[in-house]
C-alpha cells in the first residue's frame, strides 16, 4: 500500500480511537499495534515494549516530574491569591491597572506552577470577583484570566517545551529562553488589548477607592518575591552552566516544598501527601503519553509513513510560507481538540523534518506551536480553560466567556504573524545566552 494513502489511513484511525473516549496513551498504543501487526506481522509487536520503555529512559525526563512538583508546592498554597494582591496594591490607582495587575499575576504564577487551570483557579478566584465588583465587563474579566493562564506553557520553566525537546531532540535550556521574549510579547498584547475595552466599554476610572500605603505595598512582597527568586535560581543554574534542566528543576521542588512548608505553614502530612499525589499521577500521564508516542513514532517510522510524508512535502513547489501557513492550521486543528503534550509528541516526528527541510529554525518553531497550543487552551470545543473560568464564576454564562476570550485568540494569531515577520523575537535571547544553534 503507499505509504501516503497508508499515513491517511494512519489518521483517520488515530482520531476515531482517540474520539471514541479511550485516553491519549491507550489510543495511541492501539493504533500502533494495530498497523504494525497488519503490515509488519505479529512479530513485530514483540518490538512495542523495547520501543516504549526506551523512549522513556532518558534523564531530561526526570525534569518532568520535578518542575511538577514545583508547581504543584506553589499552587497549593496562596502564592497565588498573595500574588495577585501585592500586583493589585502596586496597580489599583492606576487607571485599567487591575486588569494589567490580573495579567501580571497570571503571567508570573504560569511561570511558577507551569500549570494552565492552576493559574486560573488561583488567579480567577480573586480577580473576576474584584473586577466585576468595579465595573469591568464580565467579557473582560473572564476572558483576560482565561487567556493569562495559557501563558504557562510559554514562559519558562514549561512542562511543554521539555516535551518538545525530548521529542525532537533539541536544547530544552536554548527552547526555554526561546520562550520568553514571545511570552513578554503575548502578556503586552493582552494588556493592550484589555485596557482599550475596557476604556471602549466601561471607561478606564474603573479603579479602587482605596489608597494603600508604602507600608502596605511592602508588607506582602515577603510572601511573593521568594518564589520569584527561585524562578530566577532555577534559570541562572540552568544557563550559568551550574546544573543540567533535570538537576535544577529537583533543587527548584525541594526549596518550593521547603518554602511552602515555611511561608505558608503547610505542616500538615495530609496537604504533603496530596502535593505528591497530585505530581506523581500528573507525571505518570505525562510519561505514558511520552512512552506510547515513541512507540506510534516508530509505527510511523517502520511504515515508511513519516520519511513519506517529508519527501512528498518537500518536493511540492510551493513558498515555504505557504507551507507553514498549511501547518499552523494543521496545529490550530489539532489543539482544538487535544492536549498540548498529545499534539507535540504526535506531530513533532512528522512536522519536524518538514520544517528544517524549509529552513526554518526548530526553536522558532516550538514558539509557534505552542502558541497554537494556547489558543486550543481558550477554544471549544474542548477549551479547558474556559470550563475552569465557569466553574470558578458560574453565573457568567459560557458564551460570555468565550466571547471575552476570542479577542485575546486575536492577540495570539497576531503574536505568530509578528514572529513570522520577525523570528529574531524568540531567537535573539537564545543566541545571546547560549551563541548561534549550530
Amino acid at each position: 500500500m503507499d505509504p501516503l494513502l497508508l499515513g491517511l489511513l494512519v489518521a483517520i484511525v488515530t482520531i476515531a480511537v482517540l474520539f471514541s473516549g479511550v485516553s491519549v496513551a491507550t489510543g495511541l498504543l492501539i493504533v500502533s499495534a494495530l498497523f504494525l501487526a497488519i503490515f509488519d506481522g505479529l512479530w513485530s509487536l514483540e518490538l512495542m515494549p523495547e520501543k516504549f520503555f526506551g523512549k522513556l529512559n532518558s534523564f531530561a525526563l526526570l525534569s518532568i516530574p520535578m518542575f511538577i512538583i514545583m508547581g504543584a508546592a506553589i499552587s497549593s498554597t496562596r502564592a497565588g491569591a498573595d500574588l495577585y494582591e501585592a500586583l493589585e496594591r502596586w496597580l489599583t490607582r492606576v487607571p485599567g491597572g487591575l486588569v494589567m495587575s490580573n495579567l501580571g499575576a497570571c503571567a508570573l504564577f504560569s511561570a511558577m506552577s507551569g500549570s494552565s487551570p492552576a493559574t486560573c483557579a488561583a488567579i480567577g478566584k480573586m480577580g473576576i470577583p474584584e473586577m466585576r465588583k468595579r465595573g469591568y465587563p464580565d467579557t473582560v474579566a473572564s476572558g483576560s484570566i482565561a487567556a493569562g493562564g495559557t501563558l504557562g506553557i510559554l514562559i519558562p520553566p514549561s512542562v511543554t517545551m521539555i516535551v518538545y525537546g525530548i521529542a525532537t531532540e533539541t536544547s530544552i535550556g536554548r527552547l526555554f529562553l526561546a520562550g520568553v521574549m514571545p511570552g513578554l510579547m503575548l502578556v503586552s498584547l493582552f494588556m493592550v488589548w484589555s485596557v482599550w475595552s475596557t476604556w471602549r466599554t466601561a471607561g478606564l476610572g474603573v479603579i479602587s477607592p482605596r489608597h494603600y500605603s508604602l507600608r502596605e505595598k511592602l508588607e506582602i512582597l515577603p510572601r511573593v518575591i521568594p518564589f520569584l527568586l527561585v524562578i530566577v535560581g532555577v534559570l541562572y543554574a540552568m544557563y550559568g552552566g551550574i546544573a543540567t534542566p533535570s538537576e535544577t528543576a529537583a533543587v527548584g521542588a525541594i526549596l518550593c516544598l521547603g518554602m511552602a512548608v515555611v511561608i505558608y505553614r503547610m505542616w500538615s502530612p495530609v496537604a504533603l501527601w496530596s502535593v505528591l499525589r497530585d505530581s506523581t499521577r500528573e507525571s505518570v500521564m505525562i510519561l505514558f503519553i511520552i512512552g506510547a508516542a515513541g512507540v506510534f513514532s516508530y509505527m510511523l517510522s517502520s511504515l515508511f509513513i513519516t520519511q513519506s510524508i517529508a519527501m512528498w512535502i518537500s518536493e511540492l513547489d510551493v513558498n515555504r510560507w505557504v507551507l507553514m501557513g498549511a501547518v499552523n492550521v494543521f496545529l490550530l486543528i489539532a489543539g482544538f481538540f487535544l492536549p498540548p503534550v498529545a499534539v507535540i509528541l504526535m506531530a513533532a516526528p512528522i512536522l519536524l523534518p518538514i520544517i528544517l527541510a524549509a529552513d526554518f529554525d526548530p526553536y522558532w518553531f516550538a514558539v509557534i506551536l505552542t502558541i497554537n497550543m494556547e489558543i486550543g487552551l481558550i477554544s471549544p470545543p474542548v477549551g479547558l480553560n474556559l470550563y475552569v473560568i465557569n466553574s470558578i464564576a458560574p453565573d457568567i454564562k459560557l458564551k460570555t466567556i468565550l466571547r471575552g476570550s476570542l479577542p485575546y485568540v486575536g492577540c495570539m494569531v497576531l503574536a505568530i504573524v509578528i514572529l513570522c515577520f520577525f523570528p529574531q523575537i524568540a531567537t535573539w535571547l537564545p543566541d545571546l545566552v547560549m551563541g548561534p544553534a549550530t
